[in-house]
């Protein structure tokens, strides 16, 4: 068989951010993995379909994992390699376009199951940068192949991708939609697959989004009862981090609070400094989302801040940081500097998705409220509320009116006072 089925073993492993002993787990082990990566065990077709079904591959791609590796398989393999060295970099235009060219040398050598993994980590490169669209583009080009009608596991990749995309640009309904699917089709995995896990996640994000709490916190129980049993740590931080938010969200605080602390225990800057990060952000923001102002939030915000100036990130992280920094002045009382943060913020909002435009317009028109700038602060409101109906949170909406009518009913006080 030569080195063909270990090079492509690995490759669809990697692809998938799996460990040899997550790729072996209760069956294979680490060492085994690497023996047959290497080239120095050979497997036996039974072997070869266990683990294909791991990596939730579709049936053709099992024709090609036995046959020896090409020179079109070598140049595909190298083309990985620099783009998930790029990744691994975070320099995520050069990730892109290396992915990209491995895509085609997979594409013209035939390899259908190579060029559908790194179309798909192109696209994971392009929404890296905020790169929405493009990312949208060929994730539906990616759900609309066969390959991902054939695979369950791809199809829920797919899905839970353009879950993420609808959600980062503010379309809440079509980001229920696809992550919906995504654990539909989840049902067809075997138990304890990771892919179930990640297609929940999504789904609980963007009914939370939404405000359908309830539903989510359904879900979240679900989750947890994937999860039982599970050894690798950072996913059941993951799992705990995302139970924690929708708790929060629920004004389950001590909840909220437990799964965040156990979060912070199994999430390492060392695994993972971009994870890290988004976890205190993440953290923060639905910390101060509850109005909880003490230390630990504040520690959150400054590591979030500390993590996002080592591993940089897009203008989104950074006015997303900036956002939490700005709602923390407005809930500890320094209102000017919240304004001042704030203005600067809203000046790029056309950067941002659109329900979270619609939260840093609402905060201005809040604080400005809080300073006496009335008529200011109704013109933000008004923003906010169109922001959050096109959004589809119609929770936030109604927020945004209660505000509206106290602003309203203060100044109609004042009239009459004045003219008594």
């Amino acid at each position: 068989m030569g080195n063909g089925f270990g090079e492509k073993l690995r490759a669809e492993r990697l692809e998938r951010g799996l460990t040899q002993a997550e790729l072996g787990k209760g069956l294979y082990s680490p060492s085994y993995i690497s023996l047959l990566e290497t080239g120095r065990r050979e497997p036996t077709a039974d072997i070869i379909e266990e683990l294909a079904r791991r990596l939730e591959l579709a049936p053709k791609a099992l024709e090609a994992w036995s046959q020896p590796i090409s020179l079109s398989d070598a140049e595909y393999v190298l083309a990985g390699l620099y783009a998930r060295q790029a990744w691994d970099l975070r320099d995520y235009p050069l990730a892109a376009s290396h992915a990209a060219a491995a895509a085609q040398i997979a594409l013209e050598g035939k390899n259908t199951s190579a060029w559908w993994n790194m179309t798909y980590m192109q696209a994971e490169a392009l929404i890296k940068q905020g790169d929405w669209q493009g990312c949208q583009r060929i994730m539906e080009h990616l759900l609309e192949h066969p390959m991902a009608q054939e695979s369950a596991g791809l199809g829920v990749r797919a899905r839970q991708m353009l879950a993420a995309v609808h959600q980062g640009q503010g379309q809440l309904t079509e980001a229920v939609r696809h992550a919906q699917a995504a654990v539909d089709l989840s049902a067809h995995l075997p138990q304890g697959s990771t892919l179930i896990v990640g297609a929940h996640r999504a789904l609980i994000g963007a009914l939370a989004e939404s405000g359908r709490l309830d539903e989510a916190w359904a879900l979240c129980q679900a989750m947890n009862t994937q999860l039982e049993g599970t050894s690798m740590s950072q996913l059941a931080g993951e799992v705990a981090w995302v139970v924690g938010n929708v708790a929060f969200m629920r004004h389950d605080y001590p909840e909220g609070i437990r799964n965040h602390e156990r979060a912070a225990k199994l999430l390492s800057p060392a695994n993972d400094i971009e994870l890290w990060a988004r976890f205190n952000k993440a953290s923060a923001a639905v910390r101060l989302s509850s109005g909880i102002v003490e230390p630990e939030t504040l520690a959150a915000i400054e590591r979030a801040e500390l993590a996002l100036s080592i591993v940089g990130g897009n203008n989104v992280d950074r006015l997303e940081v900036a956002f939490i920094r700005a709602r923390w002045l407005y809930l500890t009382g320094d209102i000017t500097a919240a304004i001042a943060k704030l203005r600067e913020i809203h000046h790029e909002r056309e950067d941002l998705a659109t329900h979270t435009s619609g939260e840093v317009s609402l905060l201005l028109g809040k604080s400005l409220k809080a300073a006496g700038e009335s008529d200011e602060a109704v013109d933000f409101l008004s923003q906010a509320q169109k922001e959050f109906t096109s959004a589809g949170a119609a929770d936030r909406v109604q927020q945004v009116m209660d505000t509206l009518l106290e602003i309203r009913l203060a100044q109609q006080r004042a009239a009459a006072a004045q003219a008594s």
